[in-house]
């Protein structure tokens, strides 16, 4: 299921502050996320969804719903930005988006393609 992503605005107004190490740690999170899906482990791709994401994937068996959501293969990260607790990942044939919470990093978008001035279209996104 296609989902619009109204992120990017959100982003841009969650403040400013990018440190190298968070960059990387998005970035290894967003991989994560797609290398799992590659490799057919849906327990390992919703461990690092956001709980909102893994709830929209399936509200009972986020595991084997995730691994049919055609996310795209992992790619080579382009360009990590991080902006105070948000964070996104662009990758080739990708962009995901991420959020801090307590136990780091975890996405809450992925499968996301930039519409020009419209909002991403994100196969995998959190209510």
């Amino acid at each position: 299921m296609k989902r619009a992503i109204f992120l990017v605005p959100l982003l841009l107004v969650a403040g400013c502050g990018a440190v190298g190490g968070r960059e990387q740690a998005a970035s290894a999170t967003a991989l994560r996320l797609l290398d799992a899906v590659a490799a057919g482990d849906g327990a390992g791709a919703c461990a690092v969804l956001a709980p909102d994401t893994a709830s929209e994937v399936s509200e009972s068996d986020c595991p084997s719903a995730i691994l049919g959501e055609n996310l795209p293969a992992p790619g080579t990260v382009v360009e990590a930005d991080v902006y105070g607790q948000w964070a996104q990942v662009r990758l080739t044939g990708d962009t995901v988006f991420l959020a801090v919470f307590p136990g780091g990093w975890r996405v809450v978008a992925a499968g996301c393609a930039a519409q020009g001035d419209r909002p991403y279209d994100c196969a995998v996104s959190g209510g």
